[in-house]
């Protein structure tokens, strides 16, 4: 009799669960007709942060994306319009030209950053008008922005990731660009952009090509899982970019050493090149097409720089939470996270069921101590809130695990 009892009991949990999680996905099919969505309204409802199934959970993703991607239609338009992306007071300008049919899965994306750098305008202006031309890839959306600054670092202050973010979304939306393949490349200060955003946006690409560039005092760690390319001409001594080019070589292979799964590169030093390659660097154009965006490694590689992001891959950082340079290193196998190194105080580890199965239990690891177990609830608010901070219909998360790694000292 005990036995009726328990299957019983458990039938009811079971059923009042399904249940819960299906009305909180009518409620938002319902809030989601309103014209004029209010996010932060929805957020808030209390039926976001209700449990739901693996089912429901890709239901309301579906409902989500399609929801914030209508609404970019229309709010965006004119912008994509002007060509010209706006933050305060800095505009960005974009050359826009399509090559090839559309495959099935959407269009490439390649944003392609020209030279230049401390200049006059009119400098940089031709360095743009030369880079809208410089490269034509068999497919996909060729995009050659014009910086908003004309800096030395043009490629590489902090509101670029602004712009280049915002950039991909429009592309996405207006073009049906594919989020997971979309690449990063640049020429000479343009190659300076590459070495710097490319490790810190790296979950952003599908892969990335520096041309004679120089990378300053940015890090490769970050690009663990982005494929980087990098053409350097065996002549081109200004500011020592040929020998700091070899060094890279030494480091990424020295990375792909110690972690054979990632670090994949290639480095092609042309003897007798100097700054100018004569255009051979453009077989990376199809070198990087080859790869596309890997969303949920097995491995996350993060190291801050200058310019700070609060979320990388499937890690995110605590609000208020900043360590400049800071690495966090963390695996995953099966259903375990391993927190193999963190230089801040708190993590956040963000889920969902193309990692692993969150109806089961998932353990994390720190120094071969478990230090969270259990069930991660998924629900519309992590999906939403993974969805406003990125703008990035195909990478939301519909689960948190949030870590105070003080209370693990």
């Amino acid at each position: 009799m005990a036995l009726v009892v328990v299957i019983s009991s458990a039938c009811s949990t079971t059923h009042t669960f399904k249940s819960q999680s299906q009305s909180a996905l009518d409620q938002l099919a319902s809030q989601l007709q309103e014209q004029t969505v209010d996010w932060d309204a929805l957020s808030a409802s209390p039926f976001a942060s209700v449990p739901l199934t693996r089912n429901d959970a890709e239901q309301a993703a579906h409902l989500l994306g399609e929801a914030y991607e209508k609404q970019l239609r229309v709010e965006r338009q004119a912008e994509m319009d002007a060509q010209v992306l706006k933050n305060g007071e800095l505009t960005m300008r974009f050359f826009t030209k399509v090559y090839g049919d559309e495959p099935e899965g959407g269009r490439s994306l390649f944003i392609s950053m020209h030279g230049g750098g401390n200049a006059p305008a009119r400098v940089n202006d031709r360095q743009w008008e030369n880079q809208k031309g410089l490269y034509e890839p068999e497919e996909g959306v060729y995009v050659a922005p014009r910086a908003p600054t004309d800096t030395w670092n043009l490629w590489h202050q902090d509101h670029i990731d602004w712009f280049f973010e915002r950039l991909i979304q429009n592309m996405v939306v207006f073009h049906n660009v594919n989020p997971n393949r979309v690449y990063l490349m640049g020429y000479s200060a343009g190659g300076d952009g590459v070495y710097q955003l490319a490790p810190r946006m790296a979950d952003y690409f599908g892969a990335a090509a520096m041309m004679a560039g120089h990378p300053n005092e940015t890090s490769p760690l970050g690009l663990r899982n982005l494929p980087f390319a990098l053409f350097m001409g065996g002549k081109d001594a200004a500011y020592n970019r040929n020998q700091v080019a070899a060094d890279w070589k030494v480091k990424l292979e020295d990375l792909q050493s110690n972690d054979p799964e990632g670090y994949v590169h290639w480095v092609k030093i042309f003897p007798d090149h100097a700054h100018w390659m004569q255009k051979e660097d453009a077989a990376g154009i199809p070198w990087m097409h080859q790869h596309k965006r890997r969303q949920y490694p097995d491995r996350v590689v993060w190291k801050q720089d200058d310019v700070w992001h609060d979320r990388f891959y499937w890690l995110k950082m605590a609000e208020g939470v900043k360590a400049e340079r800071a690495e966090t290193v963390v695996s995953l196998a099966d259903q375990t996270f391993d927190v193999e190194k963190v230089e801040t105080p708190k993590l956040t580890i963000l889920l969902n069921d193309d990692m692993l199965d969150l109806d089961q239990p998932i353990q994390v690891v720190r120094d071969e101590k478990v230090i969270f177990e259990g069930k991660a609830s998924r629900t519309i608010q992590s999906l939403l809130e993974t969805l406003l901070e990125r703008g990035d219909s195909s990478y939301m998360f519909s689960s948190v695990i949030d870590l105070d790694l003080t209370a693990q000292e």
